[in-house]
């Protein structure tokens, strides 16, 4: 059986998926590489059958409708026979020292008959637009090199949030808690990220820059302009969120912080990408988003709208929106959302 199945969401992609495809090919047959093809318009497909003739112990190629990100992650996890389960878009790449050394990690655990449910590992920004590399680590969050559980973490800062780049899910993790993305839908990775967590009893922390995320392409669906014209699927998603959990319910102390911290994030995108674009039916939107959230969960929303971040964001005058957009700005400057 392989070790880490690595799924690779393709939607004309023909240009860069070589890259991230030949990244994960230094594993050998240690890992199976599952190129989906969205319904690309290009040659996608065809480059994918190229490495499946090429290298058929390792690469499968699959072809399906258009359906969006968290369709193409769907079908992944649907097919993955490896023992874990990581999510490479087509855009990004592994560094291949990391990567033998997290096969390693993930050999050795199979060999002991280790249980383990995660595996966190760092992640770089990558801007070569602007000539930056900024490397993402969970020091002082996460205890390193041993197994831990959600009473081992610590304080996480709000750079220091676990996304699908630092993830590994076993996957059969995946399949018990009936994981399914909506379709059509981006900014689906915080659902991936943040939904499963709950299933999650025992993890580790291996202190690698596996995941290489580039960030400055235009049309990225990070990108601030792109957000904004996005910001109905920003705001599904978080109502997916709200929706997964009854956060007050979860017991593990720091588990349900943590949860609480990460859903407060996505409320603070959403409410001040709408207090910036500054139409009266986005500031509708904003205030439909927090009576949802108090609709939902009051003890949740009380704790939200309390905190040093949520309280700002219920400001309603101009000097107050102000204050929420130079804020937003501020962070994204520090934590490079953007």
């Amino acid at each position: 059986m392989k070790l880490l199945s690595v799924t690779i969401p393709c939607y004309n992609s023909h240009e860069y998926m070589e890259h991230a495809i030949d990244s994960v090919l230094a594993g050998g047959d240690d890992v199976e590489i599952l190129i989906v093809d969205d319904g690309s318009s290009d040659n996608t497909l065809e480059i994918a059958k190229r490495y499946e003739e090429k290298y058929p112990n390792i690469v499968r190629a699959i072809h399906k409708e258009n359906g969006g990100h968290g369709s193409a992650v769907n079908t992944g996890i649907a097919n993955a026979k490896g023992l874990y389960f990581k999510v490479l878009d087509s855009d990004d790449w592994f560094d291949k020292k990391s990567l033998l050394k997290v096969l390693d990690f993930l050999r050795k655990i199979v060999t002991d008959s280790i249980s383990l449910d995660m595996l966190i590992c760092n992640y770089v920004y990558e801007k070569p637009s602007a000539h930056k590399r900024k490397a993402i680590n969970y020091f002082g969050a996460i205890p390193r090199d041993k197994f831990i559980t959600w009473s081992d973490v610590k304080h996480f800062r709000m750079s220091q949030n676990l996304l699908m780049h630092s993830i590994i899910y076993k996957t059969k993790l995946l399949h018990e808690c009936k994981l399914k993305l909506p379709e059509h839908t981006f900014y689906v990775d915080n659902i991936y990220a943040f939904t499963p967590l709950p299933y999650v009893k025992k993890m580790y922390y291996l202190n690698v820059n596996l995941y290489r995320y580039f960030i400055g392409r235009d049309d990225q669906s990070v990108n601030e302009a792109v957000m904004t014209k996005r910001i109905d699927q920003q705001i599904k998603v978080t109502k997916l969120m709200i929706d997964s959990h009854d956060l007050t319910k979860i017991k593990n102390r720091k588990l349900r912080n943590y949860m609480i911290k990460y859903l407060s994030m996505m409320m603070i995108v959403s409410s001040a990408l709408l207090v910036n674009e500054g139409s009266s039916e986005s500031l509708a939107k904003r205030k439909d988003l927090w009576q949802y959230l108090k609709y939902s969960n009051k003890k949740i929303y009380y704790i939200i709208t309390h905190t040093k971040f949520g309280l700002p964001l219920q400001f309603k005058s101009k000097s107050g929106r102000k204050i929420i957009i130079w804020g937003y700005h501020f962070f994204n400057r520090i934590y490079g959302f953007n």
